[in-house]
């Protein structure tokens, strides 16, 4: 039976959620705001995660952002009263998985978590036979250590968000070769962002900002109009 952990300082979404979930085959733990459910999130194995966007004491995106940054990768969903187009933009950029605005239906909650699992399964089987590699991966100046999630630029490390070390990894390993939006959208995402391709250019400029000397001339990151980006090696 998979866990999910809902985080909701509304009763009714809470109840409404809780009774859906359950119907369907979920096992459910509830929190009303946020510290307790960020304890949760970090003290127990859940296997899906539904987030208020506002809630009291912490919100949404900071629990989103400190939870990636503790390498907790549960698929998390965002519930948000605001349709606001920022704000989507920064949750799926710190890390969460999908959205959702508020009113919502039961029913699409569930049909987007069964989405996301079946993404997740289908990435994971075909990564199984692809391991990190052991030796560092280097371009010019750029050093990757796959193993221990390590990056140094110029012989100083940098810190890289997951989806900016993902993103780095996946274009090193594909040296020279022009990838569409789309792309990395199904590959670094793993799901389908259907008209959210400024969430990959949000984090290639992110991207660029730490290891570009110059981020708006890049040497290594550089815009195939038209097309998508292409990372190669600078020229001397």
């Amino acid at each position: 039976m998979k866990k999910v952990l809902v985080v909701d300082d509304e009763p009714s979404i809470l109840t409404l959620l809780t009774f859906n979930l359950e119907k369907d085959g979920y096992q459910v733990t509830t929190a009303e705001d946020g510290e307790i459910g960020y304890e949760l999130a970090l003290s127990n194995q859940f296997d899906f995660i539904i987030l208020d966007l506002m809630l009291p004491k912490m919100d949404g995106l900071e629990i989103t952002k400190s939870l990636r940054r503790e390498k907790i990768d549960t698929p998390i969903l965002i519930l948000t009263a605001k349709d606001d187009q920022v704000d989507k933009i920064i949750g799926l950029e710190i890390g969460a998985d999908d959205y959702l605005t508020k009113p919502f239906s039961p029913r699409e909650v569930i049909a987007r978590m069964k989405a996301i699992f079946r993404r997740s399964a289908t990435h994971s089987t075909k990564s199984e036979a692809i391991e990190p590699t052991k030796e560092p991966l280097i371009l010019g100046d750029i050093v990757v250590d796959e193993q221990n999630y390590e990056v140094s630029v110029r012989r100083r490390k940098i810190d890289l968000t997951p989806k900016e070390f993902e993103l780095l990894v996946y274009f090193m390993k594909r040296k020279d070769r022009v990838i569409d939006r789309d792309t990395l959208l199904d590959r670094i995402w793993k799901f389908d962002f259907a008209g959210q391709s400024r969430i990959v250019d949000v984090h290639v400029s992110h991207l660029r900002d730490k290891i570009e000397l110059d981020p708006k001339r890049p040497k290594y990151l550089v815009t195939v109009r038209g097309f998508g980006y292409k990372f190669q090696e600078p020229t001397k």
